[in-house]
């Protein structure tokens, strides 16, 4: 048989199988069309509306929550209404994407338990989560401010003893599927697949910047310096307020507003990390102890997220454009349900869920942001500000 006639035989058998296929017959599988009675919103999310507690437990937030976020969002999740078939309401689109968040299924379960198409949950799960962060980000993560700043430093000071700070930084890596193709690109350093999340949380647990810039293959050095936070600290841009002294210790001079972080950072002139080492001075030891009680706020954020999205407890398995969105959301979700709060959050941890970021072992600094550490030592473990060890 030549060639001709072995690609005239190919094309036939290709035709024939085609043909055989069977046809699809109806929009919705058999298994779907009974979505209005026996869909998970149809029946279980009505019946919790009577009780805002389960209510608020199976979605996290309240009914009154709901209802107000549904109304930012709806228009732009409403989808259009055709001859063909009754498109999916904006409230069922929202339930849809808060339980993918909430509960750490995978899309095919939340498409069984709605009775919707698991491409469909996916294609929700995406537009929902830009939509939340495109309505809410304005409102509860603004780009902070100078005034943003010193309102920050203000509740640092009050709360945790630490003068001159505007936030607590940390990177986590959350874990997600293999990309196809991907190579080492998403492969973090204990052999998982991830995106890293990085964020500033200031003392009232709320995030006030995250950036999900990098994979999980980047270095420590990458994961900060080519993140947009990472290059406006370096750049002097976060419009962070002037130079000021310390309270009672004006023979230290003024000191820059910092933010805290632990041995994954650098130190710059405006973040602060820990001395290394264990045998320390007893200033190095005082300052180290107090710049942890500050920074820990974060981790606390960390732990209370990934209990409230249950998503960040398991592996992602949507693409990682996607999973941006989703991490992104759940952020903006967790700030959204408490602005206004001033609870406290005393779960401690580095993050249920969520894997820290590899230490860095070299402790290099440029000659100011070391004088600056030091300055800073100084200042808290003076005994006429009465902060000895704890424990």
């Amino acid at each position: 048989m030549d060639p001709q006639q072995k690609r005239l035989l190919a094309v036939a058998v290709l035709y024939h199988r085609l043909k055989a296929r069977r046809r699809r017959r109806s929009w919705v599988r058999e298994t779907n069309q009974a979505r209005p009675e026996q869909g998970e919103f149809h029946r279980l999310v009505r019946e919790l509306r009577l009780d805002g507690g389960r209510f608020q437990t199976h979605f996290r937030l309240s009914v009154e929550q709901f209802d107000g976020l549904l109304h930012r969002v709806g228009p732009l999740i409403r989808a259009v209404e055709t001859n063909y078939r009754k498109p999916i309401s904006p409230s069922q689109r929202l339930s849809i994407c808060l339980r993918y968040l909430v509960s750490g299924e995978s899309c095919r379960s939340v498409a069984h338990s709605y009775r919707v198409g698991v491409s469909t949950v996916c294609g929700i799960v995406r537009q929902v989560s830009q939509a939340v962060w495109d309505c809410l980000v304005d409102d509860f993560m603004p780009v902070p401010r100078e005034a943003d700043w010193r309102a920050m430093a203000e509740d640092y000071m009050e709360l945790r003893n630490f003068p001159n700070c505007v936030g607590a930084v940390d990177s986590k890596h959350v874990i997600i599927q293999a990309p196809a193709n991907s190579g080492p690109l998403y492969r973090n350093y204990k052999g998982s697949f991830s995106i890293v999340l990085t964020a500033v949380v200031d003392a009232r647990y709320r995030f006030r910047l995250v950036d999900l810039g990098a994979c999980g293959g980047s270095s420590d050095g990458d994961v900060l310096s080519d993140s947009v936070f990472g290059q406006a600290l370096r750049t002097a841009t976060l419009r962070l307020p002037p130079d000021q002294h310390l309270p009672g210790a004006e023979h230290l001079g003024p000191l820059p507003h910092v933010l805290v972080g632990d041995e994954a950072f650098p130190l710059l002139r405006n973040l602060m990390r820990p001395y290394p080492g264990s045998n320390l001075p007893r200033e190095q030891r005082l300052y180290n102890q107090r710049l942890s009680q500050a920074r820990r706020l974060v981790d606390c954020v960390f732990s209370r997220l990934a209990s409230e999205f249950r998503i960040f407890q398991q592996v992602m398995r949507i693409e990682p454009v996607a999973a941006e969105l989703a991490v992104r959301a759940a952020c903006i979700l967790h700030n959204f349900m408490r602005w206004d709060l001033t609870e406290d959050i005393s779960a401690d941890g580095a993050g249920e869920g969520l894997l820290p970021v590899q230490r860095l072992q070299s402790d290099d600094a440029s000659a100011e942001a070391s004088s600056i550490r030091n300055r800073f030592a100084e200042y808290l473990s003076s005994p006429e500000k009465g902060w000895e060890p704890v424990g």
